[in-house]
């Protein structure tokens, strides 16, 4: 895939939407390509989280560990980008990703990505901005939640 592809699977994510081309490229040339057959884990809930994945090609599905059980959370496709929380928050993996499909990915390692950030602050008040609105959703969804089981 040619450097200008990768730019646009970055632009084409709400997380880098807002960033300038110039500055997407330096990330895209420090990112590598990964392919993964079906039911290969991609990362596991748990373990540290030393880079992001964009899914360019295929699906995947998010799987937490709860005290009852594996239960599968979402499924992800084209454009989709999972693992950010680890390498931006520094903690483990809040989940397992396993390819559903043959699937093909661009991997973000969190120095690249960090260096982006130190090198182009503006990169991380963009980054910041998204982060806040998947937030805000976050929390609606989460209080619509509530309230159902409260009815019940």
């Amino acid at each position: 895939m040619s450097l200008q592809r990768d730019v646009d699977a970055l632009r084409a994510i709400p997380l880098f939407a807002k960033v300038e081309p110039s500055r997407l490229k330096l990330l895209a040339f420090t990112s590598e390509h990964l392919d993964f057959e079906p039911g290969e884990i991609l990362c596991r809930q748990g373990e540290p989280g030393d880079a992001a994945f964009i899914l360019l090609e295929g699906t995947a599905d998010v799987f937490v560990d709860t005290p009852r059980g594996r239960v599968k959370v979402a499924t992800l496709g084209k454009n989709d980008i999972v693992g950010e929380i680890a390498i931006l928050c520094d903690v483990p993996r809040t989940a397992t990703v396993v390819a559903a499909t043959r699937l093909h990915t661009l991997k973000i390692g969190k120095d690249g990505f960090f260096n982006l950030v130190t090198q182009f602050p503006e990169v991380g008040v963009e980054i910041m901005h998204e982060l806040a609105a998947r937030l805000h959703h976050t929390t609606l969804r989460l209080t619509n939640v509530s309230l159902r089981l409260a009815e019940l």
